[in-house]
């Protein structure tokens, strides 16, 4: 059974995947017909997106997993290879916003909390998936990173900083796993409409004593094309990047944001 699969699935695993972003990529590969294990600490969250995966066409395999415990990636990887015999794809997308407020007011354990989920959850993922990728001959990593890595905001520090490693990380892994056929890429998403923009917008206006309005006006007034960036925008990038059509790309800063200037 697994040998069939093997020849005939491509397996991916997409972490975060219980809301958000990481929904919307779960359910683009999906589309493709992929095996996706959804990974995630929110059990129930993960429940609706596999139904929502399945939906789409492809087969999700949900994995309780708290991506700052290298343990608890460890075994959603052995029970992502043990169901299917292989991994082909990562998508690291948890993430978490953090704290919004001037540095010097910014609580230290809340400072290690965003970079323990967004950095190392990073490469909890990736440590615990290049192995098994190595055995099989190749595969493919996306690492979901922001807009705020490559430009100030004011407020989130926190946030942006681990956005900003994120690059670094991503340009040294591709160099490290380039030898083995194993491509890494990072998408950096404009700002992405949902939940977690709303948050941000509202944040900003506090801190700035300007309207929520005129912030996302703001941030709209960034994209040649005026509006915020979907999600879809982003998995659509995502499952570009793990695809034959890619095969030349690694190592790339990707940037997916409704052509928002960014430098």
């Amino acid at each position: 059974m697994t040998d069939e699969r093997e020849s005939r699935q491509v397996v991916t695993v997409v972490t975060g995947a219980s809301q958000g972003i990481g929904r919307e990529i779960a359910q683009a590969f999906g589309r493709r017909g992929d095996a996706v294990v959804l990974a995630a600490r929110n059990a129930s969250n993960l429940g609706e997106t596999a139904s929502l995966v399945a939906d789409a066409g492809g087969e999700p395999l949900v994995v309780e997993t708290d991506v700052t415990s290298l343990a608890s990636v460890e075994a959603m990887v052995a029970c992502a290879v043990e169901r299917f015999g292989r991994v082909d794809n990562l998508v690291a997308n948890s993430g978490i916003g953090g704290p919004s407020g001037v540095l010097w007011e910014v609580d230290p354990d809340a400072w290690d909390e965003t970079f323990d989920v967004n950095v190392k959850g990073v490469f909890h993922s990736a440590r615990a998936i290049v192995p098994p990728m190595i055995d099989r001959g190749g595969g493919s990593i996306v690492v979901i990173g922001s807009i705020s890595g490559k430009r100030p905001l004011y407020g989130r520090s926190p946030y942006t900083s681990t956005k900003a490693a994120l690059i670094g990380l991503t340009r040294t892994l591709a160099l490290e796993t380039g030898a083995h056929d194993i491509r890494v890429n990072l998408i950096s998403p404009g700002f992405v409409e949902g939940p977690r923009i709303d948050w941000v917008i509202r944040a900003q206006a506090e801190a700035r004593g300007v309207s929520e309005q005129d912030v996302r006006a703001e941030f709209e007034a960034h994209s040649p094309l005026g509006r915020l960036t979907s999600p879809l925008d982003v998995a659509n990038a995502a499952v570009f990047l793990t695809s034959e059509q890619a095969r030349g790309i690694t190592g790339i800063d990707f940037n997916v944001n409704a052509g928002a200037v960014m430098y």
